[in-house]
């Protein structure tokens, strides 16, 4: 196991990249925060504070946690948590592991999403809480976030040491590699509660949904009305985030559940880095309520919703072309498809089937194409007066190629020839002509 791990990703990359997650990233995280919400989105306000204030400057403006932070995170978690584990779902099975074993999911996605979303409308209305407390504590439950966080990682590295929950784990024989990517494959507590549904989907996912939300009842308190545009960047976020739900099944199969070990990397990601990364377009127009005008506000809607439902149907393909073993119809006519052969770490010969068809056909990663350009759809509504709004797109977009790379990678050394006639098939890795 430990080649495996030291393989897939090098010792002075770990080093390199954890320690620019830790120094780097926490920072980042406050500043965007700070940007958004007191410096007018303005990435030159936020510098030229800190270059007359210097490092204190920055320490001023970096929120304590707070109590009310605290209490804020620890009740939305138990939430989610209670939420994973009592709501009834169908019984799901995931992709069987490197060493063998076959994790058992309950899917209960959507009707979490929609309790949480539910309850949390129901709270409003009703005067029982005020989500605008959570946009004026954000800055406090962030930086509660990115301790709570590592902590939590620690706890999660104890874990894997002491009782791993199943024998898709252990160390690499390098303390840091193994706090940073991961002790377990699938880590749980007790038999039942996945540790990483509840991370990437519950924690994390489902943040974004209440984040969106959040803000867009914070610029209707603020400014008595809600702008079209904080409108169109609420419904594309809700759209893709319940796309995510309503597909979480699918998402147990994907590089970050069935590859990915829960460590540093994966968990500081879900629980820090989406809240506030990903939902800050949001973040920005609270206190931007740019006006689109109905035409432009339905253009970017459409095809918002469109680019949503493209970065679909690829994943509904690909796994309808799985669950029929080939033989399902793709855009109407018989796939054509790549029987590929490959060796688990136990020696076993198994055998997959690889899809040359329909949006696999034109690239081996299409569905991220929809994928960036639905972010840019629900970033468009700011406008162009400044680029912090963009930085999720951009930050998705590398994301995303680096993570095609290491897919690609990935599938060379485990098909070997197969992968290499399915290139020769299907060239361009992401963007059909061009990469």
């Amino acid at each position: 196991m430990g080649s495996e791990s030291n393989m897939v990703h090098s010792p002075m990359l770990t080093y390199a990249s954890m320690i620019s997650l830790l120094t780097l990233c926490p920072p980042f995280v406050i500043l965007l925060w700070y940007t958004m919400v007191h410096a007018d989105g303005s990435v030159l306000q936020t510098f030229d504070y800190l270059r007359q204030h210097g490092l204190q400057g920055f320490i001023d403006i970096w929120p304590k946690p707070t109590a009310t932070a605290w209490k804020i995170i620890a009740c939305y978690a138990a939430f989610e948590a209670a939420l994973q584990l009592w709501l009834p779902g169908k019984r799901v099975e995931g992709p069987i592991s490197p060493t063998g074993n076959r994790p058992v999911y309950k899917a209960n996605g959507v009707a979490a999403y929609a309790v949480t979303l539910i309850t949390y409308l129901g709270l409003w209305w009703f005067g029982i809480f005020n989500p605008t407390i959570v946009y004026d504590h954000l800055g406090e439950i962030f930086s509660a976030l990115i301790f709570g966080s590592f902590i939590f990682c620690i706890f999660l590295y104890i874990k894997g040491l002491v009782a791993p929950s199943s024998t898709d784990s252990g160390s690499s024989g390098n303390i840091i590699i193994d706090f940073y990517w991961g002790m377990e494959l699938y880590p749980r507590i007790g038999k039942n509660f996945d540790i990483k549904v509840f991370t990437n989907c519950r924690f994390g996912m489902m943040s974004w949904a209440v984040l969106a939300v959040t803000y867009c009842i914070k610029q209707y308190e603020t400014y008595g009305r809600v702008s079209d545009s904080m409108l169109i960047n609420m419904i594309l976020m809700l759209v893709y985030v319940t796309k995510f739900f309503w597909w979480e099944a699918g998402y147990w199969n994907t590089m970050d559940i069935a590859h990915d070990r829960a460590g540093f990397y994966i968990c500081w990601g879900c629980l820090v880095w989406v809240p506030s990364v990903y939902t800050s377009p949001g973040m920005y127009l609270v206190n931007h309520p740019v006006n689109l005008g109905v035409q432009l506000a339905v253009y970017i809607l459409v095809s918002g919703i469109l680019c949503i439902y493209i970065n679909y149907d690829c994943d509904r393909q690909r796994q309808e072309f799985r669950r029929t073993n080939g033989k399902a119809l793709v855009w109407g006519k018989a796939p054509s498809k790549i029987h590929a052969t490959y060796t688990t770490t136990s020696g076993e010969t198994k055998s997959s089937l690889l899809l040359m068809s329909g949006w696999w056909g034109l690239s081996r990663h299409f569905h991220y194409v929809p994928e960036i350009l639905a972010a840019f759809s629900w970033t468009l509504p700011a406008l162009f007066n400044h680029f912090l709004p963009y930085f999720y797109v951009v930050f998705l977009t590398i994301l995303l190629f680096d993570r095609a790379k290491r897919d690609d990678d990935r599938c060379r050394s485990k098909y070997g020839k197969y992968w290499k006639l399915y290139c020769e098939k299907v060239p361009y890795r992401i963007i059909p002509g061009i990469y």
